[in-house]
């Protein structure tokens, strides 16, 4: 039986992530308010960002912009997106 969760980013009750992305507490509450779908939505964006940025992920300063981003995606905050970004037309 497939794992659900009200994902905080599409305000719906969806399927879950099957493991917690990050250990520790900050990756418990991602695996608990934060579905598949809205993850994989974040690991696009956040490879955009990398090498839009040319960040370098070893980095502690883009470790934090990346971290900063994270929680503004998934809150719906306003965030970051690489000039000219236009987004994604939903798939008919």
């Amino acid at each position: 039986m497939t794992r659900t969760v009200f994902c905080r980013k599409l305000k719906q009750e969806l399927e879950g992530m099957a493991f917690a992305p990050f250990p520790g507490e900050k990756g418990q509450v991602l695996f608990n308010t934060v579905s598949k779908e809205a993850w994989l939505q974040w690991l696009r964006h956040q490879t955009m960002l990398i090498n839009e940025n040319r960040l370098n992920v070893l980095d502690p300063q883009a470790r934090a912009f990346l971290d900063e981003q994270l929680e503004k995606f998934l809150s719906g905050d306003d965030y970051e997106r690489p000039k000219g970004w236009v987004p994604e037309k939903p798939a008919s």
